[in-house]
């Protein structure tokens, strides 16, 4: 069996966090989205579930962190190349969220990221193998 993996992250507005991430190339599963959460497909096995917060906080009985205010995760995301990483930067930031870290490389590896519009950080990163150091 392959495994799936689903993040979960509290949201404020549905339609403004769809048409946010639809603007980075990301579509929706609406067999597994309605009014409360949207089921954004990342890639084949890997999910983001878009939790409006009141429903997000039936699922914990711990307070909903506010992710303009403090970093509850840091959410990886892999690219295939340099360009991807930049061009997804790019889209974010055209379709209101923020780009508040600078670009890092590292020869082998490269690496940037956004904030959405909830303030969930999100890293994009790419590593060339080939150019591993050897240890």
């Amino acid at each position: 069996m392959n495994r799936q993996i689903y993040v979960n992250l509290p949201i404020r507005d549905m339609e403004r966090s769809k048409a946010f991430f639809a603007a980075l190339g990301f579509s929706f599963n609406p067999q597994f989205s309605n009014e409360q959460g949207a089921c954004m497909v990342v890639a084949d096995n890997i999910f983001v579930m878009l939790l409006v917060e009141s429903f997000f906080g039936t699922f914990t009985n711990k307070p909903v962190a506010d992710a303009a205010r403090s970093t509850e995760v840091l959410v990886c995301l892999s690219c295939a190349s340099r360009e991807e990483v930049d061009d997804l930067v790019r889209k974010a930031v055209a379709a209101g969220g923020t780009a508040p870290m600078p670009t890092q490389d590292h020869g082998f590896m490269y690496g940037h990221g956004f904030t959405d519009l909830d303030g969930h950080m999100w890293e994009l990163s790419y590593m060339d193998a080939a150019a591993v150091p050897p240890q």
